[in-house]
């Protein structure tokens, strides 16, 4: 494949590779409006990732993987702590990511959710805890193209203390018709550092009675 160098986007200085499949498509780079980023929704990421599975190259778009990062081996999500993986900064921005979803032990079924930690102390652990139901995800007509899960990163596990909730969130999204993936199957995430919620003002009950009264009053 002829390349023909690189250019430099503007708004996060990556270097971006141009060859003779993508040069047509990076014309415009950059010339984008501010504001725009990359926002897929469920169905779109396990369309992309479906079509990275597949190798099929009329779908797989030529920049996907500039943003959805591939992960694999000791790299991978499920080895590495969050704050650790490529691109990740803990500003609430969003970040994908292809990887493999490994089994915990050579037998059974159980999926490895354990990541290293240079701190991690003798007897715990820091691993990645399922939350909530893992829904299907529709393929626009009815059917299902596969699932999502939500899990929420814990330390403390396996000592006497009760785990503490961390505020690294990952949604994993896997293809097929059930509702856990395989071992070695290849899966999307996107990961992120929840923000703390802004501080919202207290009404009292008497101020909200004054209001549904109608009375003119002002909230201190």
């Amino acid at each position: 494949m002829e390349a023909y160098g690189s250019i430099i986007c503007p708004s996060c200085a990556y270097p971006l590779e141009i060859d003779e499949v993508n040069r047509s498509l990076v014309e415009d780079w950059g010339k984008l409006p501010a504001g725009i980023k990359f926002d897929p929704s469920d169905q779109q990421i396990l369309e992309h990732l479906e079509a990275k599975v597949k190798e099929d190259k009329q779908k797989l778009h030529p920049l996907i993987h500039h943003f959805i990062l591939t992960l694999d081996g000791d790299d991978g999500i499920c080895y590495t702590h969050p704050q650790y993986l490529p691109g990740m900064r803990k500003d609430g921005e969003i970040r994908h990511y292809f990887h493999r979803s490994p089994k915990a032990y050579t037998s059974g079924t159980r999926k490895r959710r354990k990541v290293k930690t240079a701190d991690e102390e003798e007897g715990t652990d820091t691993r990645w805890h399922k939350t909530g139901k893992t829904r299907a995800v529709s393929d626009g007509s009815g059917g299902k193209i596969g699932f999502k899960k939500i899990l929420v990163l814990y330390s403390n596990y396996g000592n006497q203390k009760k785990p503490k909730k961390t505020n690294w969130i990952m949604h994993q999204y896997h293809l097929g018709v059930t509702e856990e993936e395989k071992d070695g199957q290849w899966v999307a995430s996107k990961v992120f550092f929840q923000l703390q919620p802004r501080q919202t003002s207290i009404i009292s009950s008497n101020s909200m009675h004054q209001i549904r009264g109608g009375e003119a009053s002002s909230l201190v």
